[in-house]
């Protein structure tokens, strides 16, 4: 690392580096992360810098083999909106339609479920965590319902 540019990603709500722009790649980067090298006045989303953006694009369609297949974030998964999800939240979320286009199909079928045991009453808990997606930041958004192994991401 000595001659190359060292890179700080904030991942999980603390920063990690110095790394190379190629180590960033163990780590799950989507265009919205948010990263820091020096000479860069503040951080900065990767989908401003070029260089990095090229990175994320690596073997997921562009021609380009990935360096390390099978590597965590080597193909970030297409974005989710946090506006898009909290609507279907607050208008249709007993139906879970919102872990349904979150990709979460368990999830979705669990609210399904409990919808239809309570009579209705769950669509209130669906109303609040629509109201919660929408006041979160799109990153804080993408760590607790995109970038999680939890079937049934709540609050």
């Amino acid at each position: 690392m000595a001659n190359e540019q060292v890179w700080y990603i904030a991942y999980n709500g603390q920063t990690v580096g110095p790394m190379t722009k190629e180590q960033l790649m163990a780590y799950h980067i989507t265009p919205n992360t948010q990263v820091w090298r020096e000479g860069m006045t503040q951080w900065q989303a990767v989908y401003t810098i070029p260089e990095l953006m090229e990175l994320t694009r690596q073997g997921c369609g562009s021609g380009i083999p990935p360096q390390n297949p099978g590597a965590p974030g080597t193909c970030p998964a297409p974005a989710k909106d946090k506006t898009v999800a909290g609507l279907f939240a607050i208008l249709v979320g007993g139906l879970g339609i919102q872990y349904f286009y979150l990709g979460k199909v368990g999830g979705g079928f669990i609210c399904i479920l409990l919808t239809v045991v309570t009579c209705g009453l769950w669509s209130i808990i669906s109303l609040i965590q629509g109201i919660m997606m929408l006041t979160m930041t799109q990153q804080d958004f993408e760590a607790k319902y995109v970038n999680t192994d939890s079937t049934f991401p709540l609050f």
